[in-house]
């Protein structure tokens, strides 16, 4: 027991000093642990990256529930975007809202469109970014090679923001759009880079821009900026130096599934967009085109296959601007419901609808700018047009919203063009004072020919061509058919009619080629799963219609085609122009008494004067198309017609000889000295050898010829660039085979012509013209230089005859103008 004791003592001696070390140790940390905690606390916290949603937005937040809940907190504006709409096709529209006096030089206006752009909202990292798609490149996502579609056409970051804070359930992002709105993003702004450049518009005053507003909507955000720049021209006000202009953003989220396409056809004419698809089986990126159209389906699908005209789901609706004139809205409002018998040979009933704009009590939300509103602008500008654009998803096709765009002077136009072309057989014509059902009807048929633009459909300029001649002259048949087969050809007037022609209609109106085009688009077809499925029905829809003239498209964009003019009525241009013509004399005859006189000025006299002129040139233009011209068929090959033929030799001749005698030779019946000695000092045969000169270029121009040359390879029957020369020169210079004197407008339009030759011999040609013609190795010069070696003979053997001392003059002048030509050496 003794040794037990021993031995425990032993060990107990020898562990203390280690025991107590160790205690000391632990102190120390303890104390060092304490001192680090209390220099922590008392250390200011780290801030966090994101605020707390609540701090960031406070009570004094003024939200707004929607697309997204946008918030205001003092001056700051805020977006909460949810997490399920990241990713998600949106269209960003920008309008202008108000706009000073004078911008862009008169067709823009409150209401235009300055951008439409595809976004989708993504998140990156601690960034919410603004991205803009393409939906030109395509592929199928279940392609291997919609990877690469991807890859080669990477999306440009429009804007980028920093995450604020998120929601309370984190189930959405808060961002600060102030700066976005607020400063100046070309991409939405109202200054294109032209118009920087036009005011030497310096930069964006932000002393002087705000946001207006923001509201949101179930489908949509609406946002409106105040913007000022500093610009050392600025359209108007031009001592502030300053650019104030309101805009409207909208932002639109687009269907989660795009409306089903609808392949486009040339017979056919639709407004169309293309897209490249590299998923198509052909050998190549394959470009495919489709329409544009509203989304137009049935309510009620059983009855619609039954036959039965159904509602659609969602009609289209316009409304009238709140600015439009009270006498105007009745017109404008039967304007627009003039389509609801096209879309009823489509199926539908009640598909198109006008509304009166709503009261404040109705709508206190009611914007023109708004995207959800479809809507009619009347616009307070000295412009005389009207317009019909739309916006449309480029997914689809599908027209989100279209705004017809109406301004206040273009009547005037109408009026004008009223009295000069039909005064001569419609006596409620002939007045300044052009009564008010008069006026409401042409009003109403332009805003018909502008929505039919907003429901996809281009001018048609064929249209005419359906109807004889004779017929304009019937009472029975223009009240039936009008002036044209569609209301959207360029046929304003029946200035076919001829005194004492009974119960005559003279404005045009909805023809059956609306109604066929409109059952070609919009006919709802449920057999057909996919765009593809649609192909045969539609191609079997135009061939039923192919042999009907009434059911012909024209191209507006066709130079050469005399089926395709604008401003042309009837199916023979040189006895349609004749009747004009013969109009005209009469009017002319009475212009001064249906204006000056009874105005006691000649402000009117002068302006429907120039007009006047404006209509000659028209009349005679129609002629001049059918020389060098080409008959543009659309047809496809099964339909067993070229797409092109020449037009006949005995029609080319007979307009060459039409022009000679109605333009070419002195019109002296449009010289009438009672009027141009009324409205101007001087002047006289400089304007009309402008007219005259603008037929002869167009005649000796080097499409025209190459036209020619090539009609003749391809059959030695057709009409020759040597025949068409050789009949122009022998038409312009009558006087020389004869002891004749030449007047002074006949001696300017000479001039004129060996001018235009030496142009011929030296100019190489526009780059529009050298992609058809090889203009130095083609047989325009050998054939230039031989007409102007015949021309110069005959003018030395003319200047040595019995004509007076001007006219000896003129026609040495003319030889040694020539001869520098031949020989500029």
């Amino acid at each position: 027991m003794k040794h037990v004791l021993l031995f425990t003592l032993s060990i107990f001696l020898a562990l203390a000093p280690l025991s107590s070390e160790a205690q000391s140790k632990k102190k120390k940390k303890k104390a060092a642990e304490a001192a680090a905690l209390e220099k922590k606390k008392s250390a200011p916290e780290k801030a966090s990256k994101f605020k707390p949603y609540d701090k960031l937005i406070n009570k004094t937040a003024i939200s707004d529930s929607g697309l997204f809940t946008t918030h205001k907190v003092n001056n700051k504006f805020y977006f909460e975007i949810p997490n399920s709409l990241l990713g998600k096709d949106m269209l960003l529209v920008s309008r202008i809202k108000q706009l000073p006096e004078n911008f862009g030089g008169g067709y823009i206006n409150a209401g235009t469109k300055t951008a439409t752009r595809l976004i989708v909202w993504e998140r990156f990292q601690d960034k919410i970014l603004i991205k803009e798609k393409s939906s030109h490149a395509v592929a199928n996502k279940s392609l291997a090679i919609n990877a690469s579609v991807k890859v080669n056409n990477y999306e440009p970051t429009l804007f980028s923001f920093d995450i604020s804070s998120f929601s309370k359930d984190s189930s959405a992002v808060v961002i600060d759009v102030t700066k976005f709105y607020s400063t100046d993003v070309k991409a939405i702004s109202g200054l294109t880079a032209r118009a920087r450049k036009s005011y030497k518009v310096r930069n964006l005053d932000a002393s002087r821009s705000f946001i207006n507003s923001v509201k949101s909507f179930p489908n949509n955000i609406e946002v409106v900026q105040d913007m000022t720049y500093n610009a050392s021209e600025p359209p108007s006000f031009k001592s502030l130096e300053s650019i104030s202009i309101q805009m409207n953003q909208s932002m639109i989220l687009l269907p989660e599934e795009p409306m089903q396409k609808r392949y486009a056809d040339e017979r056919v004419g639709w407004f169309s967009f293309s897209q490249i698809d590299y998923g198509s089986e052909a050998l190549k990126a394959d470009e495919k085109t489709y329409i544009r159209r509203w989304r137009l389906e049935p309510k009620d699908p059983e009855a619609y296959a039954r036959g039965e005209l159904v509602e659609p789901i969602k009609p289209i609706i316009y409304y009238l601007d709140p600015g439009t004139p009270e006498n105007l809205r009745k017109y404008i409002k039967e304007g627009v419901e003039l389509w609801q018998k096209p879309f009823e040979k489509a199926g539908f009933k009640n598909a198109i609808i006008a509304k009166y704009p709503p009261t404040k009590e109705e709508d206190p939300d009611f914007s023109p700018e708004d995207i959800r509103y479809s809507v009619i602008r009347y616009v307070a500008s000295e412009t005389r047009n009207a317009m019909g654009p739309s916006v449309s998803d480029p997914r689809s096709g599908e027209i989100i919203e279209s705004d017809i765009i109406w301004y206040h002077n273009h009547l005037r136009s109408y009026r004008n063009r009223y009295l000069l072309e039909t005064g001569a057989a419609n006596p409620s014509a002939r007045t300044l004072d052009t009564p008010a059902e008069d006026i409401g009807e042409m009003m109403k048929m332009v805003i018909a020919h502008e929505v039919g633009h907003a429901l996809g459909l281009p001018h048609n300029m064929s249209a005419s061509k359906a109807y004889s001649v004779e017929d304009y002259r019937s009472g029975e048949f223009t009240q039936k058919n009008g002036i044209a087969a569609t209301i959207m050809d360029y046929a304003r007037y029946n200035y076919i009619a001829q005194p004492g022609d009974k119960n005559i209609r003279f404005i045009r109106q909805i023809g059956p080629y609306d109604e066929y085009a409109i059952n070609w688009g919009y006919r709802y077809i449920p057999e057909a799963k996919t765009s593809e499925d649609e192909i045969a029905i539609l191609d079997k829809w135009i061939l039923e219609k192919a042999n009907d003239l009434r059911y012909r498209f024209g191209k507006q964009s066709s130079r050469f085609d005399p089926n395709s003019q604008t401003e042309d009525i009837g199916d023979d241009a040189i006895k349609a122009s004749n009747y004009a013509l013969k109009n005209l004399k009469i009017v002319v005859k009475y212009l001064p008494e249906w204006t000056s006189d009874k105005t006691n000025n000649y402000k009117d006299l002068e302006e429907l004067y120039g007009e006047l002129l404006g209509c000659w040139n028209r009349y005679s233009g129609h002629v001049a198309t059918n020389v060098g011209g080409v008959y543009e068929h659309l047809v496809n090959p099964n339909q067993e017609k070229t797409a092109y033929e020449a037009v006949p030799k005995s029609l080319q001749k007979a307009s060459v000889n039409w022009l000679h005698k109605n333009v070419f030779e002195t019109p002296n019946w449009l010289i009438d000295k009672s009027i141009i000695t009324n409205i101007d000092y001087a002047g006289y045969t400089s304007t009309l050898g402008k007219y005259q000169n603008r037929f002869l270029s167009g005649l000796l121009s080097f499409d025209k010829l190459g036209r020619l040359i090539d009609h003749e390879a391809i059959n030695a029957e057709n009409y020759s660039a040597l025949e068409m020369l050789i009949d122009v020169r022998k038409g312009l210079f009558t006087e020389a085979n004869y002891t004749k004197n030449v007047d002074v407008y006949r001696r300017n339009l000479q001039r004129a012509y060996v001018d235009r030759m030496a142009y011929l011999m030296t100019d190489e040609g526009s780059p529009r013209t050298t992609e058809k013609v090889n203009v130095t190795q083609s047989d325009i010069r050998p054939i230039i230089r031989g007409e102007l070696n015949v021309l110069q003979r005959n003018l030395k053997n003319a200047s040595v005859r019995g004509v007076n001392t001007i006219t000896k003059y003129h026609y040495k002048d003319l030889v040694e103008r020539i001869e520098m030509i031949l020989n500029p050496k």
